[in-house]
């Protein structure tokens, strides 16, 4: 477990359970009792008030109003957050779309400016789009929550991208593609690529991917998308 998932376990804990000792949080993120205590310095440098209380019956207790100070999002996890909303209004289902827009612009203001620029390339990929009523989603599955990081990779670096697909038959095999755009048909979610293999371009269902690696081998260029007419970049969507 990296730092940040480990800082983030350690006060979903203290909120759960209101109170906490250095040995129980250490067993359940799996550290050391001194990288706890360096946790715990690390999350009030951050703005955490944590208390501590000696003896028996003591601990550790995260005040219930206390929250972070320093707004830590990376740009996998700010775009996670924007193309959810774009896929609920483009399936008509966002509920108080003006207060989660306003709540989007403020975290998108808090990241730098070379995150804001990352931020936007990444976007300029996404496009959204309807699914036919007679797909078949009684399979769909999960997808693969590395998807996003490596994916932030891929589209900004313009490098390849391998993963294993098992596609609707069952058949599995492994995909070496460029990753051109992304393409949400609610509540199905698409990876867009050029196959190399098969010098064409194709659809990879998303729920079907898994163990999606960037290879820094080279780079490839940008290809022109052929969407039908009724799909659209999501900045037209958002306008």
């Amino acid at each position: 477990m990296n730092i940040r998932l480990r800082h983030d376990a350690i006060v979903r804990s203290l909120r759960r359970n209101g109170t906490s000792t250095v040995d129980h949080l250490a067993k359940e993120v799996g550290a050391s009792r001194r990288t706890i205590l360096r946790d715990i310095h690390a999350l009030r440098d951050d703005g955490f008030v944590i208390h501590s209380d000696v003896g028996r019956g003591g601990g550790l207790q995260l005040d219930p109003q206390s929250m972070q100070t320093n707004t830590r999002l990376t740009v996998p996890e700010v775009f996670a957050l924007l193309i959810s909303v774009a896929a609920m209004r483009a399936d008509g289902n966002l509920p108080f779309s003006d207060l989660a827009d306003a709540g989007l612009a403020k975290i998108e203001k808090s990241l730098p400016s070379d995150k804001i620029r990352d931020l936007r390339a990444i976007l300029d990929c996404l496009h959204i789009g309807n699914l036919s009523p007679h797909q078949d989603i009684s399979d769909m599955g999960k997808m693969d929550s590395n998807l996003l990081p490596v994916f932030e990779t891929t589209f900004l670096n313009r490098q390849f991208i391998r993963f294993d697909y098992c596609d609707a038959n069952g058949h599995k095999t492994q995909r070496h593609v460029e990753p051109q755009a992304m393409l949400i048909l609610s509540p199905l979610w698409y990876l867009v690529a050029w196959d190399p293999a098969r010098e064409d371009f194709r659809h990879f269902r998303m729920d079907r991917i898994s163990n999606p690696i960037s290879i820094d081998d080279r780079k490839f260029r940008r290809r022109h998308v052929p969407f039908e007419d009724d799909v659209c970049p999501y900045s037209e969507l958002m306008k």
